[in-house]
């Protein structure tokens, strides 16, 4: 009993550790690890026991085995080419699906010779172009592939066999290595036009445009059961942040064909070794797979793991896990270790990922394990820090002349056959062209984007966005009826009562009826709403109510009721998600989202504008330039709560400055609104004009319950929303003196202190709702209307160095006539956004009000 006991364990080890001892470097660099689990003697089992038959429990096979069988086996299975690591699965189904999987075939291949051959032409595509640039364009970057050419072959194999399990679509996010490749021997990019990118003869369509290993690119690929549509995202250098946006584009496709099993697209991964664990922005990713609002029915990882990051390959240096992709084991994803020299292994780990996905909808990675033939580019000479690994990596024969071998000597084919692939490859690249045609042409996709009706609009196209009053009444009517026996908290019944009676025309229009009439007016219209952010069901500061919960629930994950999904029985979908707590990563896939639902109003909202730099890459990268480097149009929505009211340095500014730092070409709209009705016309407006440009809101927490800056609903049954908002209480403009010029509340503390003083009559004060694009025209009729006024001043809360001072001031002077001259008032410039002494804030609002007030009379 003991002898038994001892096999049951030892089966356990193996499948527990047996990767450790698995055959997965190409390099051979380090001795194999000894793993004492591993020893049959650690278990009280000896040589004499080799011959004896025991059970071998739920190990794979024959019921009763000799114990050297079942050492075969479970070395064949677990310590080969493939190391598998699953126990850390705690659902047992997931645990047993990938153990019966591997254990039953021994996790071995069995390929035909029509399939081997098609993995030697995959694998001889990737080194002969590879070589063929290297000799073409001599030290130009091109982030080789060479080392880990298995790609290649791995992605043909699932683009392939994928459609035969109802995937139509592939969305593909890369960094820079082996992008090139990607392109050309799996998109099916034409080789003259790369190459007229590496001489910079590419056509110029974009404003900047990109380098060539960042441009994205799409094409429609035959296979036995169907056109497969495959998509390469474009990125940038910062790593993995192109994850959340593929993620995020993949969910509106799926929602776009109503696929709520999450099969007809599938996000791939393609990640480094280094930048796997080593960038957070994938712990956010993977936090967000299994997620209602966020997940997309299982990713696809492959970690192109060739055991050096840049000039590190130390892995004392590089992180603190055993392996690279320890990281996935947050989500219990299974993790499939490969040697990259066996291709027909890769394929076949592939297979297994994609049976995976498909059957749980979760998450699992491939562990690709191979080398990086050059340096980290080609001007890079990688001797200089790894002189032993590129010792050995001179040696080696390179898996394309290994493979070939091996099918030669299977009989497959001929070594002539081998060599004359790679030659007709060489010929079609001399010739910009591919062997044989891998692609569709004019393929016409049933849920393609056209995107043409926003292509060269104007900010400033005429769009009416008014609504009129028998709507409003019959959707206030829809939104604030219950169903029977819902009990709702009495201050929310006192907020629906209040939207009654706002709709009724009896109190003025706060700021949370005006976006839950937007919303509700586009989706009775055909237009989708999603609204993501850390607290955006209720909202950070308990304005929206858009998730409603029934005080009486007696089951935590029941008792919601959402009336902007209950409009009507054709709306469009509204979907209001309160997000992980993380800014780069949902930011990052609301991006990805918006670019590929340009039919909907994409909402991603700060809980304080103040943490949207924890996102600052997907800022930078993807929404302020992601027209003017690839050409992507999107039409994302950030609401910013922004304001000084003196809750210190982390809850008062959401950086104007950075954002207007980053405007030019008409790349964003920066606005930030002072009048509920404003934000009413602001929402609306995005969809319904056929403009798709990212739209950020600052929006001030203090006016969401400030009665002066609510609306009467005629300024909702008609107008728009206004970039500015001249002065309506100066009866006589000549009169004026100083013209006052600002943007978001700070205009009540100004109005406020004017009419203390009695100064109506010698200052105007006129609102720029909209920083950019810069409403030039407006602005300047609103001044010529005071044209005795000889000051004009610029006051913002924010301090001198901050705010949108730096970034206008040169517009607002352009503007002047010649006797006006332009000042400031704001507060001091500062290093940190705030103050954070209640009674210090007090009084710097109180000075620059009081400068501002200061006109000789």
């Amino acid at each position: 009993m003991r002898k038994q006991v001892g096999v049951l364990k030892l089966i356990s080890a193996y499948r527990v550790l047996g990767a450790r001892q698995a055959n997965l470097d190409p390099l051979k660099r380090m001795d194999q690890a000894i793993v004492r689990e591993l020893d049959p003697a650690t278990h009280g089992l000896t040589d004499a026991d080799m011959a004896v038959q025991f059970n071998v429990g739920s190990l794979a096979g024959p019921q009763k085995l000799p114990l050297s069988d079942i050492l075969s086996r479970l070395k064949q299975t677990y310590c080969g080419n493939i190391g598998v690591e699953y126990m850390h699965i705690t659902q047992s189904d997931e645990k047993h699906w990938v153990q019966k999987r591997f254990e039953g075939d021994l996790s071995t291949p069995r390929y035909d010779a029509d399939k081997k051959k098609r993995i030697l032409k995959q694998i001889t595509a990737a080194e002969t172009l590879e070589r063929y640039l290297h000799t073409k364009y001599v030290g130009q970057k091109r982030f080789s592939l060479e080392g880990g050419e298995s790609a290649i072959a791995a992605l043909d194999h699932l683009i392939q066999n994928a459609t035969e399990q109802g995937v139509q679509e592939l969305i593909i996010g890369m960094a820079h290595r082996g992008r090139l490749n990607v392109l050309v021997n799996t998109l099916g990019k034409l080789p003259r036009d790369l190459f007229a990118e590496f001489e910079g003869k590419a056509a110029q369509q974009m404003a900047s445009g990109d380098v060539k290993y960042h441009m994205g690119f799409s094409s429609d690929i035959p296979t036995a059961n169907g056109p497969m549509h495959v998509s390469l995202a474009f990125n940038p250098s910062h790593l993995e942040i192109v994850n959340p946006v593929v993620e995020g584009s993949v969910r509106a496709r799926q929602e776009r064909r109503k696929d709520t099993e999450r099969k007809t697209a599938v996000p791939v991964l393609i990640h480094g070794d280094s930048a796997f664990g080593g960038l957070g922005v994938n712990q956010g990713t993977f936090n967000l797979s299994q997620t209602r609002g966020y997940g997309t029915g299982g990713t696809i990882h492959i970690v192109i793991n060739n055991q050096v990051g840049f000039t590190t390959s130390d892995t004392r240096d590089i992180r603190s896990t055993m392996y690279c992709t320890d990281v996935a084991k947050m989500i219990e994803a299974p993790i499939l270790h490969v040697n990259g020299d066996d291709p027909e292994a890769v394929c076949y780990v592939m297979q297994a990922a994609l049976d995976y996905r498909m059957t749980f909808k979760k998450d699992v990675v491939i562990d690709l394990v191979c080398y990086r033939k050059l340096g980290h580019n080609e001007g890079d000479d990688p001797f200089l820090t790894q002189p032993m690994m590129y010792k050995k990596i001179a040696k080696h024969q390179g898996v394309r002349a290994m493979y070939a071998e091996r099918l030669v000597q299977e009989g497959v084919l001929k070594a002539e056959e081998a060599d004359a692939q790679i030659q007709a490859y060489r010929d079609a690249l001399d010739k910009g062209e591919h062997v044989e045609q891998t692609t569709l042409s004019n393929y016409k996709r049933e849920h393609a984007l056209d995107f043409s009706q926003y292509l060269g609009t104007h900010w400033a196209h005429p769009t009416d966005t008014s609504l009129p009053q028998a709507d409003i009444q019959r959707l206030t009517d829809k939104f604030t009826t219950l169903p029977e026996g819902f009990k709702l908290h009495p201050t929310v019944q006192k907020v629906l009562a209040a939207r009654k009676a706002m709709a009724a025309g009896e109190q003025n229009v706060d700021w949370g009826m005006a976006e839950t009439l937007a919303y509700a007016s586009l989706v009775t219209n055909g237009f989708g709403v999603r609204i993501s952010g850390e607290d955006s069901g209720r909202g950070t500061f308990s304005h929206r109510h858009a998730v409603l919960h029934d005080q009486n629930r007696e089951r935590w994950d029941q008792g919601t009721y959402v009336p902007l999904r209950n409009m009507s029985d054709n709306q469009a979908d509204f979907l209001v998600i309160d997000s992980i707590l993380n800014e780069e990563a949902v930011l990052a896939y609301e991006y990805g989202y918006a670019c590929s639902a340009p039919d909907q109003l994409v909402i991603w909202e700060a809980q304080f504008g103040d943490f949207a730099n924890g996102a600052q890459v997907a800022i930078d990268q993807f929404i302020s330039s992601g027209e003017t480097k690839w050409g992507r149009l999107c039409g994302l929505t950030s609401i910013l709560p922004h304001g000084y009211d003196g809750q210190g340095p982390e809850h008062s500014s959401a950086r104007v400055e950075r954002w207007l730092q980053l405007c030019a070409e008409h790349n964003m709209q920066i606005v930030m609104p002072s009048e509920a009705g404003q934000m009413f016309h602001l929402l609306r407006r995005q969809v319904l004009r056929p403009y798709r440009k990212p739209l950020v809101i600052f929006l001030s927490k203090r006016l969401l319950r400030f009665k002066d800056s609510m609306s009467p609903i005629e300024d909702l049954t008609s107008g728009g929303f206004r970039p500015v908002i001249g002065d309506a209480v100066v009866k006589d403009p000549k009169k004026v003196k100083r013209v006052l010029l600002c943007a978001g509340q700070v205009y009540y503390d100004l109005a406020a202190a004017r009419k203390e003083r009695g100064l109506e009559d010698d200052i105007a004060i006129v609102r720029i709702e909209q920083l950019y694009p810069f409403p030039t025209e407006q602005v300047a009729a609103e001044l010529a209307r005071f044209t005795q006024a000889k000051e004009v001043m610029w006051v913002q809360e924010e301090p001198r160095n901050q705010g949108a001072w730096y970034q206008i001031r040169h517009r607002l002077e352009g503007l002047l006539s010649a006797k006006q001259q332009l000042s400031f008032a704001g507060r001091p410039s500062s290093a940190s956004p705030a103050v954070g002494y209640m009674s210090k804030h007090v009084a710097q609002l109180k000075a620059f009000v009081e400068e501002a007030m200061s006109v000789a009379r």
